[in-house]
């Protein structure tokens, strides 16, 4: 008796069409246990990714939603900080020319950044004017500073006897601006000033 061989594929079909015995191996889930474990860290997976993806998405909203800080303010004009005032009649530094007088202000920087005294001028023609400690010098906000002020009268003729509300031009810069700040003394540096000027400009001398 003899032996049944292969069977013979048929006239339309060959052997690269004939099922891969492997296949169902490589493309179906496994079954059992097995798959269900497969499938239970599948969707585990594919539940994870939607989550970090939401967070990535909900993360980059808040970011662009996020309330903004309004900039810090400016720190505030010199001018706005700065308040000089009179003390009283001081001693003339040695070596002052002839026809000179002195008295002490007091300059005081309330707040913000530390302030520099550029220039200290006033406004008669017949009068110049130094200062102890020389400009510039700096005050920090929150002290203040005495400034004794020496004038020199280098022409009567330009020089009122009676000076009415007499005042000094200080320059002041910050890191916010540069200004030219008028100062009012008050009556008591008025009358001071006046008699200085008087004492210096003699009839004779006028």
């Amino acid at each position: 008796m003899s032996g049944i061989g292969p069977v013979e594929p048929g006239e339309d079909t060959s052997a690269r069409d004939a099922p891969d015995p492997g296949s169902s191996l490589l493309h179906d889930p496994p079954r059992g246990r097995l798959g269900r474990l497969y499938d239970r860290h599948r969707r585990v997976a594919l539940l994870a990714g939607a989550a970090i993806a939401a967070l990535l998405a909900g993360g980059g909203y808040l970011y662009a939603t996020r309330p903004r800080q309004p900039p810090p303010p400016p720190p505030p004009y010199p001018s706005q900080v700065v308040e000089v005032a009179y003390l009283s009649s001081a001693a003339t530094p040695p070596g002052a020319p002839p026809r000179s007088f002195s008295f002490g202000v007091v300059l005081r920087v309330e707040s913000g950044p530390p302030v520099t005294v550029s220039r200290i001028a006033q406004p008669y023609a017949g009068l110049s004017v130094t200062s102890v400690p020389r400009p510039p010098f700096r005050t920090k906000a929150g002290s203040a500073r005495k400034v004794v002020i020496t004038m020199h009268v280098t022409e009567c003729g330009k020089v009122p006897e009676e000076a009415g509300l007499p005042f000094l031009d200080v320059t002041l810069r910050n890191t916010r601006a540069m200004q030219v700040q008028s100062f009012i003394l008050g009556p008591r540096y008025a009358q001071a000033l006046s008699s200085a000027v008087r004492v210096a400009c003699d009839d004779d001398s006028r």
